[in-house]
């Protein structure tokens, strides 16, 4: 919406005209118009026809009193920005294409990201807009398709994260064509309940089930690599030679791997993650695999250039139904190591090791934190000086209850 200071001065007219039929009463007036020198351009709407009867017009007719008032409120929705009168030709799938192009190449989106959003695009949205002008998706008709998308689906985050991406997508239509409000910005946000400290994890015993339930060594290499480091699934198939130092007990973990292509980590920064005895011993074995490998060979290779992270998350739910598991996501594997780390370490040391940018994220393990230190400590705050007194006051209590 324009601020006060920018909309232009907006003035019109009603004027009545005859036809073949009668008077037809029309309003004109001068609406903003971004690709416009003075920010105006003329309108011209025909209203209806003339009601030539005493009294009020019905609905779809007008005289000199209702075309008037047919007129001003036409106007005050204009000086309020709510009126877009740009012709731009440009279609909703035209936009939704320039916005993935800037995003890639301006932006610099990582791969995940990208292909993340042209599936959205591709399956939610431009089935949804893509055969309309960009200046016809208004704010209720963005309000009926996410009402409709809600009954249809349930899902809410999705939901709030389409209309998140409209947003955006309109921030950048206002640059490319001159649109002079975003529709989504008057949008309901949509309330989505969540917490992110509720999450489920392996106890260690229950990891050492599922590796033992691995369809192969690299596997369960690979569940221990996850449980017992942190690693996310990307940055474990994207793991090589030259990342593991046995010497310094480090892993290194610098890229990702997302729908075959190397990226950067999540977070865009490299980190080191301690390497317990179990993991070094696992990834040990693996190299003495009876052939040679290169610094710059994948740890855990696959049939391709990378291992397939789809096929190895089918793997990972096999293994913990024939390890008789409750079936939790690959990534919750992840959520072992941080929920497990948080009692040894402290929180600055496990937000470095999961490689969070913000400390908020790993703030959620210290919901699952051990706190028998903490529950000793208090211990003594509400401990009675001696037994007279705690036999005092038993007695005390008791009488009170019998009064």
């Amino acid at each position: 919406m324009l601020s006060p200071a920018l909309v232009p001065n907006i003035s019109g007219h009603v004027q009545r005209r005859k036809n073949k039929k009668g008077y037809v009463w029309y309003v004109k007036y001068r609406a903003p118009d971004a690709t416009s020198p003075s920010g105006r351009r003329q309108v011209e709407k025909k209203l209806g026809p003339e009601w030539p009867d005493e009294g009020p017009p019905p609905r779809g007719c007008y005289d000199r009193r209702t075309a008037q008032a047919a007129l001003d409120a036409i106007l005050t929705d204009a000086r309020r920005g709510h009126i877009e009168v740009l012709r731009t030709g440009v279609t909703f799938e035209q936009l939704a294409k320039d916005w993935l192009i800037w995003g890639e190449h301006e932006r610099g989106w990582r791969h995940s990201t990208l292909v993340d959003r042209r599936s959205c695009v591709r399956r939610h949205l431009v089935p949804a807009f893509g055969h309309l002008r960009v200046e016809q998706v208004t704010t209720p008709r963005i309000e009926r398709w996410k009402s409709d998308f809600l009954i249809r689906t349930g899902q809410r985050r999705q939901a709030a994260k389409l209309v998140a991406l409209l947003h955006s997508m309109y921030e950048r239509a206002a640059v490319l064509y001159g649109l002079q409000r975003n529709p989504v910005a008057a949008v309901t946000r949509i309330k989505v309940n969540y917490d992110a400290a509720r999450f489920d994890f392996y106890s260690p015993e229950e990891v050492w089930a599922l590796v033992r339930a691995a369809n192969d060594e690299q596997d369960a290499a690979i569940f221990l690599t996850a449980a017992f480091a942190g690693l996310r699934r990307g940055e474990i198939v994207a793991l090589r030679w030259r990342d593991i130092d046995f010497a310094k007990r480090a892993l290194r973990v610098e890229t990702s791997v997302v729908h075959g292509r190397v990226d950067s980590t999540k977070g865009g920064r490299g980190r080191a993650v301690p390497m317990v005895r179990e993991v070094a011993e696992a990834l040990a074995r693996l190299g003495q695999r009876g052939y040679l490998v290169d610094r710059e060979d994948p740890v855990f290779p696959g049939e391709g250039d990378w291992l397939d992270g789809s096929a190895l998350r089918r793997r990972f739910v096999t293994a913990c139904e024939r390890a008789e598991l409750r079936v939790l996501r690959f990534h919750d594997l992840r959520h072992t190591f941080g929920s497990n780390a948080i009692n040894r370490a402290n929180l600055v040391q496990v937000q470095a090791w999961m490689g969070h940018a913000d400390h908020r994220t790993t703030m959620r393990y210290l919901h699952h934190k051990s706190l028998d230190a903490e529950a000793d400590l208090l211990a003594g705050a509400f401990a009675v000086n001696n037994a007279n007194e705690a036999e005092q006051l038993l007695l005390s209590a008791t009488e009170d209850e019998e009064t």
